[in-house]
């Protein structure tokens, strides 16, 4: 049975303990928890800690401190990713059965000399909306047999959807309704383009389940109805409509915001530690003075 949107409304906050929150972090944060209360509805928060390469004890606690500094409070316990591999699993291994997953050996390496080899010859090679070259298609067809015995034999491997299958099962044109807007100003209801991503990994040996699945999955069994995010995942939102319907989920609404600019004019980065909130912290800014700055960026706080 489908799971169903929760009657309440429920919003969520949910960053990666990969390093410390910066002021568009704190965009997020606060604007889900301005409109949960706003609506009376529910605010969550969510570890995505699926990378343990990357992800630290002390940047989860360095969250937890700075959201309380900021005045923001959450229901507890927060759901940890990394305790939910099972789940993940469980849903991967539906996607096999669907035929709509295959094993990817190529290499980053090795895609990125096929790349460059195409475009020295003047060539062009197909990227994504971030503008990643996209992952040849030509292991789709490989022999299962041969496949899994090079798994058996411990080769390495990422498992990626098959573009072309997935949207083979899709019933319809998948859309979906935007309450903020796109980069380039995209609102209302929104045509959602998988495609344009390629064969997206949904499971590589150093990571066990991607971005794009664990954060429909969580989303689903969380109730999440308004998904809150950053313009930078605005594209993504594509991709998690097409898991959503392989998958049978609910479909929350979503509303992505601008996003905060750094110094140089681009988006901020956990790697600028000044523009860490414990930075702020530490120099005397004051929550409501976090707000004002975002505010002095031109957003609409609630």
């Amino acid at each position: 049975m489908q799971p169903a949107l929760s009657k309440n409304r429920v919003f969520r906050f949910a960053p990666s303990p990969n390093g410390l929150l910066h002021l568009g972090h704190a965009l997020s944060a606060i604007l889900n928890h301005d409109l949960a209360a706003a609506c009376g509805g529910r605010f969550l928060l969510r570890i995505e800690d699926i990378d343990p390469a990357r992800s630290r004890p002390e940047f989860e606690t360095a969250i937890y401190r700075d959201l309380a500094w900021l005045g923001l409070d959450w229901e507890k316990p927060a759901r940890r990713q990394s305790e939910h591999l099972a789940f993940y699993g469980e849903a991967l291994e539906r996607l096999k059965a669907m035929g709509v997953l295959y094993p990817g050996f190529l290499s980053r390496g090795e895609v990125k000399a096929r790349v460059l080899a195409q475009e020295a010859a003047g060539g062009t090679w197909p990227r994504d909306p971030d503008g990643a070259p996209l992952y040849p298609t030509e292991e789709r067809s490989l022999d299962r047999n041969l496949t899994l015995g090079w798994i058996a034999a411990g080769r390495q491997h990422a498992w990626r959807l098959d573009m072309e299958k997935a949207l083979a099962l899709v019933p319809e044109a998948l859309s979906w309704s935007e309450a903020g807007e796109g980069p380039e100003g995209e609102t209302g209801i929104v045509a959602a383009r998988p495609e344009r991503w390629g064969d997206v990994i949904l499971s590589r040996p150093d990571a066990p389940v991607s971005y794009h699945l664990a954060v429909v999955l969580d989303d689903a069994t969380q109730g999440i109805t308004d998904v809150v995010r950053g313009q930078d995942l605005f594209h993504a939102t594509a991709v998690h409509r097409l898991l959503q319907s392989l998958l049978g989920l609910p479909t929350p609404s979503y509303r992505h915001h601008g996003l905060v600019p750094g110094p140089d004019g681009r988006k901020l980065s956990k790697s600028n530690e000044d523009t860490g909130l414990a930075a702020y912290r530490e120099r005397g800014v004051s929550p409501a003075g976090i707000r004002a700055l975002l505010a002095g960026y031109g957003f609409v706080l609630h």
